[in-house]
């Protein structure tokens, strides 16, 4: 698999566990190897999850960045899932993950990921991105460039664009 990772195409050895239909959060075996888990697989076998290392989560967009407060250094990997190109939750989780929660491992973006996104992904705190595997991942890689300036504060710019320029000109006499 490969993904976007720091604007690079790199190939990924983390494998993203998805439930199948009959699985449960307590029933469900979690493989050995790089694993990232649905954050209620991390929640429900926290006690057996938590003596590895190569154990990561992922958030769905209705959960909240809260509920891994206490374990959330721990964890190489974050993933937030984009179950649709128009649901924009994951951002808001990814934002409070990195700002409020001090987050600084590997944020994930998984799912519905486009080319369209990755800019404001990145704005607020994503540092890695799988998109979606019928899209050509080199042209996903041009949507960092889609914009050469921001005007607003966010997780990668914390200055606004006013506070950033210094303005020439002459101030009109009254």
């Amino acid at each position: 698999m490969m993904i976007i990772k720091n604007r690079a195409v790199i190939e990924d050895d983390w494998q993203v566990m998805r439930l199948a239909d009959q699985e449960t959060v307590d029933t469900v075996i979690v493989p050995q190897g790089k694993v990232i888990v649905p954050l209620k697989v991390w929640l429900s076998q926290r006690d057996m999850l938590q003596q590895r290392q190569d154990i990561g989560v992922w958030f769905a967009s209705d959960e909240r960045p809260e509920d891994l407060k206490a374990d959330i250094q721990r964890f190489q990997v974050i993933a937030i899932d984009f179950p649709r190109f128009a649901d924009g939750r994951g951002y808001s989780i990814a934002f409070n993950l990195r700002m409020r929660l001090g987050y600084t491992g590997e944020l994930r973006a998984i799912g519905d990921v486009l080319r369209d996104q990755l800019f404001y992904m990145q704005r607020v705190g994503f540092d890695s991105f799988e998109p979606r595997p019928d899209r050509d991942i080199n042209e996903a890689l041009k949507g960092f460039a889609d914009f050469s300036e921001v005007y607003q504060t966010s997780y990668d710019q914390r200055e606004p664009l006013f506070r950033r320029v210094e303005r020439q000109g002459k101030c009109a006499k009254a």
